[in-house]
């Protein structure tokens, strides 16, 4: 006999979750405010409660705190979080190890925002299309807001709403951000970046201005498609230029933009996955010509990443590129690129080596070309003097003579 769940009233969370173990939770453009000041009013009646989730940093602005044994996971650090001191773990793992590790630790509930059922009777994910997607026939306790402004997007069906322990109904609007205005510094790296992707190359990307800009610029390619865990405007700008491959070419996980970004999520190129498919190694390693672009902090005159931390400490954890790293170095045809600004202010971004803050997220054996608004430094099959003397290429003219003499010990050792 099928049961509905329940629909619950404000108060009444602490009814159906049980205290304790792990909650995993939606986040990204799918973190629920209703979900998060129900937490907060049941208090110490959750207990020693983990609530789990990807936290974005500048986007999700809850800190998930219940009574006071409460604790929460988070693989990116946000100010929020920070905050939490002691009660917050923050584990810097990339996406198969945070797959991994939820599955090893056995959420017992989850709290996640979706779309009304549909006529099959399924609720979509959305947005957010991720972790809990991937995981929620392995948890027991499904706890909804059913969001009527959440759109229902293509690929993945959904939980049954008969599958539902419980939920609660309420509009709200989805978290996002505004697409990324381009600037003249942005153009030309983008511009930059377009110049080594082929015409039927499959594209990784990230979430910001110079990711937005080169999916921009790559809209008189031809025959491209589209597999990564997080997009932007710069997507749904790509999908309507005429540059995709026919049919679902547009192979994505989370969805994070500006609200008309979340009314064209229908188009027929875009389908939904969860992370056990956006991420998944043999996946990726299949995949012909895997193109990864992503940006960073600072990069080494070794070729060496920085993308977790800045001078004001811990912004993140590696997330997925590491994983999309390892596919397209296997990958027929792979290439992977860095893509950043040549500079922050008076500060390079191509660094001497060691010198990135924090530590390396990508290594040297992980990078195959680095774009600035001066060029591109190919460092493919390279000696350690000549990849140097190809990031100093591309680094600011203000601080290339700096550079060189940053190096010259180095040098004189290999």
């Amino acid at each position: 006999m099928t049961t509905s769940p329940r629909v619950l009233r404000s108060g009444e969370l602490a009814a159906v979750l049980p205290p304790g173990g792990m909650t995993l939770v939606s986040s990204c453009s799918a973190e629920s405010d209703l979900l998060a000041a129900e937490v907060a009013a049941a208090g110490a009646a959750l207990g020693d409660m983990d609530f789990a989730g990807i936290f974005v940093p500048g986007l999700n602005r809850h800190g998930w705190k219940a009574g006071p044994a409460s604790r929460v996971t988070t693989f990116f650090q946000t100010p929020e979080l920070r905050a939490r001191g002691a009660a917050a773990r923050f584990l810097p793992l990339c996406y198969q190890d945070i797959l991994a590790l939820v599955r090893r630790e056995r959420p017992r509930a989850t709290l996640f925002m979706c779309a009304p059922p549909d006529v099959a009777g399924n609720c979509s994910f959305g947005t957010e299309v991720a972790f809990v997607a991937a995981l929620w026939r392995e948890i027991p306790v499904r706890i909804a807001h059913i969001n009527p402004a959440m759109p229902r997007t293509p690929g993945d069906p959904g939980i049954p709403f008969a599958e539902l322990t419980a939920c609660y109904e309420s509009a709200q609007v989805l978290r996002g951000m505004p697409e990324a205005s381009s600037d003249p510094v942005s153009a030309r790296i983008a511009a930059n970046v377009a110049s080594l992707v082929p015409d039927g190359a499959t594209l990784q990307t990230g979430l910001g201005k110079i990711p937005d800009a080169v999916l921009r610029a790559l809209s008189s390619h031809r025959k491209l498609r589209l597999h990564t865990g997080l997009v932007g405007d710069g997507a749904l700008v790509l999908v309507r230029s005429g540059a995709m491959a026919p049919g679902a070419s547009a192979l994505v996980g989370v969805a994070i933009g500006s609200p008309e970004l979340y009314t064209g999520l229908d188009d027929p190129h875009f389908q939904f996955r969860p992370v056990t498919v956006t991420h998944d190694p043999a996946t990726l390693a299949a995949i012909e010509g895997l193109v990864t672009i992503n940006s960073a902090m600072a990069v080494d005159l070794f070729g060496q990443v920085y993308s977790e931390a800045s001078s004001r400490g811990f912004q993140s954890g590696p997330g997925g590129a590491s994983d999309y790293a390892r596919g397209a170095r296997v990958s027929n045809g792979g290439l992977r690129i860095i893509a950043l600004p040549a500079a922050a202010g008076p500060t390079s971004r191509i660094v001497a080596p060691g010198q990135g803050h924090g530590p390396v997220s990508l290594s040297r054996f992980d990078v195959d070309a680095v774009v600035t608004e001066h060029g591109a430094a190919d460092l493919r099959g390279k000696t350690y003097p000549e990849r140097a003397a190809a990031l100093i290429a591309i680094a600011s003219p203000d601080h290339r003579e700096a550079l060189d003499r940053a190096w010259h010990p180095l040098a004189a050792q290999i």
